[in-house]
């Protein structure tokens, strides 16, 4: 174990970091991602200082296997496009840049300041991007180039302990971000790491604050749960605090109303994270999401066409405030009416615009994005003829070629 220093400004050497070796902190270089160490290797290469951060150095540490590497450098976007053509700048106040190795994206992001408080964007130092994070285990920053873990905030010690650490004073970690409260239940889920009673009786507390998050990070926040081995778990926790009625209130006020929906609806999640990933993947985690819902709400024995509407319309409003793609919603419906030996072909979205209200979608035209029955013939739309005729119109009606 090392100790990293900083100079005060006159001149007297101050204890910054404890920089921990490979034996120290047990992280295994192959268990890595050979793109995120090729970043971080062109990064240093260009002169800027750079590590992995966050929830994959955490991982490594305890021994798992991160789904994602977070990157952070001292180079600005712009110089980080230039060094990767592969790459693209994304974001308007929080700037960020997307690396791009096949399927596989790679977020850089650019040590930032406490100039303007914990939520400031300007470009800082590693000494102040650490004081803007959220919890002491995803404060770890680690070189993959040296394989050495520097720690500014004792999150190595938290790690060891089990425990859940706030870095920014908890009088303004959730006013800040009210999304914290969400993350700080979930990676207490997740590790079986200890909530500290002053931090637990906060978010208790503070849970009305996510009523003003917006749907589009409710939605990327609920999908991280839904995707994790450990949902059954987290969405238990989360709602034993008060914070599942805002992610998803439909469920929520089953799960307190209805014992057996409540165990129904847990221990398809429980079941989902024995499945393969590759079969998570197709659809079974939304399905798992609407699944025990559905089965209440669907008149199985109508027609599989009117079936269908009201399975789709239902569940669109179930997940509020979330607002998954329509194909992915369409596809965990089917799954579900495959379970009831239900077989309904693919549906095609017709509608000019992927976010149109489900009002309008049917309002506009009841078959445009609903499926045809198998074995149910299609039907024909005939198309107005050429020559300045159309069809439907009376005939001798001529349209001119201003109209």
């Amino acid at each position: 174990m090392r100790i990293r220093y900083s100079a005060t400004q006159d001149g007297r050497p101050v204890k910054k970091a404890i920089v921990y070796t490979k034996g120290e902190h047990t992280i295994r270089l192959d268990a890595v991602d050979k793109d995120a160490v090729y970043i971080v290797e062109r990064l240093r290469a260009n002169g800027y200082e750079t590590y992995i951060v966050g929830g994959a150095v955490r991982d490594l540490i305890l021994g798992a296997q991160p789904k994602d590497f977070d990157i952070v450098s001292a180079a600005s976007p712009p110089r980080i496009k230039k060094i990767f053509r592969n790459s693209r700048i994304i974001g308007r106040r929080f700037r960020l840049v997307h690396v791009y190795f096949g399927p596989k994206i790679f977020e850089v992001s650019t040590f930032r300041s406490l100039k303007d408080g914990p939520t400031s964007n300007t470009y800082g130092s590693i000494e102040e991007d650490v004081l803007r994070r959220d919890f002491s285990l995803n404060a770890l920053f680690y070189d993959p180039l040296k394989e050495i873990v520097v720690d500014y905030v004792a999150g190595m010690k938290d790690i060891r302990e089990k425990r859940i650490r706030p870095i920014i004073p908890i009088s303004m970690i959730f006013q800040d971000d009210p999304v914290r409260m969400i993350r700080a239940v979930k990676y207490a889920a997740a590790t079986s790491f200890k909530l500290p009673w002053r931090l637990a009786w906060k978010i208790r507390r503070q849970a009305p604050l996510l009523s003003g998050v917006s749907p589009s990070r409710l939605t990327e926040e609920i999908l991280k749960i839904i995707h994790s081995s450990c949902a059954a778990r987290i969405i238990e926790n989360l709602d034993s605090f008060g914070l599942y009625e805002y992610l998803q209130p439909g469920a929520s006020a089953l799960l307190r109303r209805d014992a057996s929906f409540r165990s129904r609806y847990i221990k398809g999640f429980a079941d989902l994270a024995l499945k393969p990933e590759a079969v998570r993947a197709q659809g079974e985690t939304m399905a798992a999401l609407i699944r025990d819902f559905l089965e209440e709400t669907v008149d199985w024995e109508g027609g599989i066409l009117e079936n269908y509407k009201t399975a789709f319309l239902e569940a669109r409003r179930f997940v509020l405030p979330m607002n998954p793609p329509r194909a992915e919603l369409d596809h965990a419906i089917r799954l579900i009416f495959g379970e009831h030996g239900l077989t309904v072909k693919k549906p095609r979205f017709l509608l000019p615009h992927s976010r149109q209200t489900d009002s309008r979608l049917i309002e506009e035209d009841p078959e445009a994005s609903v499926p045809v029955p198998e074995g149910e013939p299609r039907k024909r739309r005939r198309r107005g003829r050429r020559h300045g005729k159309m069809s439907g119109a009376a005939a001798g009606t001529t349209v001119s070629s201003g109209e």
